[in-house]
Protein backbone atom coordinates (compact mmCIF):
# COMPACT_ATOMS: atom_id res chain seq x y z
CA UNK A 1 0.00 0.00 0.00
CA UNK A 2 1.74 3.11 -1.12
CA UNK A 3 1.20 6.28 1.14
CA UNK A 4 -0.36 9.54 -0.58
CA UNK A 5 1.46 12.76 -0.05
CA UNK A 6 -0.47 15.62 -1.17
CA UNK A 7 1.69 18.68 -2.08
CA UNK A 8 1.21 22.31 -1.04
CA UNK A 9 0.21 23.13 -4.23
CA UNK A 10 -2.56 20.11 -4.56
CA UNK A 11 -3.97 21.56 -0.90
CA UNK A 12 -3.65 24.85 -2.52
CA UNK A 13 -5.44 23.78 -5.31
CA UNK A 14 -8.88 21.89 -3.51
CA UNK A 15 -8.83 24.67 -1.20
CA UNK A 16 -9.46 27.10 -4.16
CA UNK A 17 -11.66 24.92 -5.58
CA UNK A 18 -13.60 24.57 -2.63
CA UNK A 19 -13.76 28.22 -2.26
CA UNK A 20 -14.98 29.06 -5.82
CA UNK A 21 -17.93 26.34 -5.08
CA UNK A 22 -18.78 27.49 -2.01
CA UNK A 23 -19.93 30.97 -3.60
CA UNK A 24 -22.88 28.74 -4.68
CA UNK A 25 -23.46 25.74 -2.56
CA UNK A 26 -21.45 24.93 0.60
CA UNK A 27 -22.63 21.41 0.25
CA UNK A 28 -21.72 20.95 -2.90
CA UNK A 29 -18.43 22.25 -2.40
CA UNK A 30 -18.12 19.92 0.62
CA UNK A 31 -18.91 16.95 -1.96
CA UNK A 32 -17.02 17.66 -4.32
CA UNK A 33 -13.65 17.82 -2.08
CA UNK A 34 -14.62 14.14 -0.83
CA UNK A 35 -15.30 12.79 -4.33
CA UNK A 36 -11.82 14.44 -5.35
CA UNK A 37 -10.37 12.78 -1.84
CA UNK A 38 -11.63 9.62 -2.45
CA UNK A 39 -10.42 9.12 -6.05
CA UNK A 40 -7.24 9.80 -5.16
CA UNK A 41 -6.89 6.97 -2.10
CA UNK A 42 -7.65 4.58 -4.95
CA UNK A 43 -4.08 5.42 -5.73
CA UNK A 44 -3.27 3.04 -2.80
CA UNK A 45 -3.30 0.15 -3.71
CA UNK A 46 -3.75 0.89 -7.67
CA UNK A 47 -1.23 3.58 -8.01
CA UNK A 48 -0.78 2.56 -12.01
CA UNK A 49 -4.94 3.32 -12.69
CA UNK A 50 -4.76 6.76 -14.17
CA UNK A 51 -2.96 7.37 -17.70
CA UNK A 52 0.19 9.62 -18.41
CA UNK A 53 -0.55 13.11 -19.11
CA UNK A 54 -0.20 14.28 -22.33
CA UNK A 55 0.89 17.48 -21.97
CA UNK A 56 4.28 15.77 -20.02
CA UNK A 57 5.14 13.23 -22.86
CA UNK A 58 6.56 9.72 -22.17
CA UNK A 59 6.87 10.33 -18.40
CA UNK A 60 5.85 7.43 -16.77
CA UNK A 61 5.72 8.54 -13.80
CA UNK A 62 3.86 11.48 -14.26
CA UNK A 63 -0.06 10.38 -14.38
CA UNK A 64 -3.53 11.12 -13.67
CA UNK A 65 -6.97 10.07 -13.11
CA UNK A 66 -10.08 12.27 -14.08
CA UNK A 67 -12.97 12.97 -11.36
CA UNK A 68 -15.60 14.98 -12.53
CA UNK A 69 -14.45 18.25 -14.41
CA UNK A 70 -10.75 17.78 -12.94
CA UNK A 71 -7.52 16.10 -13.25
CA UNK A 72 -5.96 14.77 -10.31
CA UNK A 73 -2.17 15.11 -11.52
CA UNK A 74 0.13 13.14 -9.19
CA UNK A 75 3.80 11.33 -9.63
CA UNK A 76 4.65 7.75 -8.86
CA UNK A 77 7.77 8.65 -6.23
CA UNK A 78 8.31 5.10 -5.77
CA UNK A 79 6.06 1.71 -4.75
CA UNK A 80 5.63 3.32 -1.52
CA UNK A 81 5.01 7.04 -2.13
CA UNK A 82 2.77 8.74 -4.30
CA UNK A 83 2.83 12.66 -5.09
CA UNK A 84 -0.33 14.58 -5.70
CA UNK A 85 1.22 17.07 -7.74
CA UNK A 86 -2.34 19.36 -9.01
CA UNK A 87 -5.73 19.27 -9.16
CA UNK A 88 -6.49 21.11 -11.98
CA UNK A 89 -9.83 22.27 -13.71
CA UNK A 90 -9.94 20.35 -17.04
CA UNK A 91 -11.66 23.62 -18.76
CA UNK A 92 -8.22 25.09 -18.35
CA UNK A 93 -5.20 24.97 -19.83
CA UNK A 94 -2.52 22.55 -18.56
CA UNK A 95 1.22 23.27 -19.39
CA UNK A 96 3.80 20.98 -18.71
CA UNK A 97 5.62 23.28 -16.65
CA UNK A 98 2.32 23.62 -14.12
CA UNK A 99 2.56 19.98 -13.71
CA UNK A 100 6.67 19.67 -13.41
CA UNK A 101 7.06 22.64 -11.00
CA UNK A 102 6.57 21.55 -7.23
Amino acid sequence: MAVINWTHRSVNDLKNIAEFIEKDSVKYASLTIQRLMNAVYLLEENSRIGRKVPEVGHKDKIREIIQGNYRIIYQIANEDLINILTVHHSSRKLTKSRVLRK
